[in-house]
């Protein structure tokens, strides 16, 4: 499952609808696309209305899956992965991925187990930011912990030092999984919204947008008596699929592999011609700049922080978007 809407993300999900065929050809799943319907939660009409773009998911063997946002929409977009879940199949075992995410390997040998869920664990040390003066580490996360009658000893990766940023449980919401998304949903729902609405002292300097997913997925999973999975998050998050985030950083700074599947998928004249109308992909993919920024840069020894390589792509306008 992924969300679908109208802009860049409907052209991200081609991209994943045509990797998972792909390099999955023998899929016996479904691919669900979850669809924000227009009301008072938005400005403009979110939904997919371009029939070339629907015609072409369809043709991939994806279904849209209409919803409805009563607590997020344009001020939290990224809450649509959260208000989607309830449109899922009740009951039904699901793997949310961010549209931004080609599948480039066989999903049949990661060994999920739908009763212990985990995350995405490529991730950087985004929240909270630690004030001079203010509570620390442990201080944030137990607050939250406490808040929802949570153990939070038991979450915490023993192995990292006191108040450094990778002892807490911590994801990229990129992709999760549960043996329900109803039930999944419904608790990232309340999780998320008293966060929101009413967090505990120790949060009130802490910035929840664009983190709010990411701070209350953690305990969501830690809830349902999940927590790290490296068997599952090791080839999720580097062998069976990329989450690129921008092309110009695929083009970057991903090994060869993913980029061979980017172009290869992207190539058949029904695919390529709907992708063409959006002007990031039909420059980066089509008339070579994600080529040219690939030059920029040796994969075995990149910038240790991210922001380093956009900037570069910056500096040389290839950062699009």
């Amino acid at each position: 499952m992924a969300v679908v809407q109208a802009g860049r993300l409907q052209y991200e999900a081609i991209l994943l609808a045509a990797s998972l065929r792909h390099t999955n050809p023998d899929f016996k799943g479904r691919l669900l696309l979850a669809e924000p319907q227009m009301n008072h939660r938005w400005d403009t009409n979110p939904s997919v209305v371009n029939p070339e773009v629907r015609a072409c998911l369809e043709m991939l063997g994806a279904e849209f899956v209409p919803f409805k946002n009563q607590v997020f929409g344009a001020g939290y977009p990224y809450g649509n992965k959260i208000e989607a879940l309830g449109a899922l199949p009740k009951g039904e075992p699901f793997l949310f991925l961010d549209t931004d995410t080609l599948i480039t390997g066989d999903l049949s040998k990661v060994p999920f187990d739908f009763d212990r869920p985990t995350a995405s664990m490529k991730r950087e040390g985004t929240w909270p930011t630690i004030e001079l003066y203010g509570p620390g580490y442990s201080a944030i996360w137990k607050s939250l912990y406490d808040k929802f009658g949570l153990d939070f000893e038991s979450s915490l990766d023993l192995s990292q030092p006191d108040e450094y940023w990778q002892r807490y449980l911590y994801f990229n919401a990129g992709f999760f999984y549960h043996r329900c998304p109803h039930e999944f949903g419904a608790r990232f729902l309340k999780f998320a919204q008293q966060i929101r609405d009413d967090g505990p002292d120790e949060i009130v300097c802490q910035v929840l947008k664009p983190w709010l997913d990411q701070i209350a997925l953690p305990l969501v999973v830690h809830s349902f008596n999940g927590g790290r999975q490296p068997d599952v998050s090791g080839p999720m998050d580097h062998d069976v699929t990329c989450h690129y985030r921008v092309l110009p950083l695929l083009y970057a700074r991903e090994r060869d592999h993913v980029v061979d599947v980017l172009e290869e998928v992207s190539a058949p004249n029904k695919i390529k011609k709907v992708l063409k109308q959006y002007e990031p992909m039909r420059r980066i993919i089509f008339q070579g700049k994600g080529r040219k920024a690939r030059a920029m840069f040796d994969r075995d020894n990149l910038p240790r922080r991210e922001q380093a390589i956009r900037n570069q792509l910056k500096r040389n306008k290839l950062w699009l978007r």
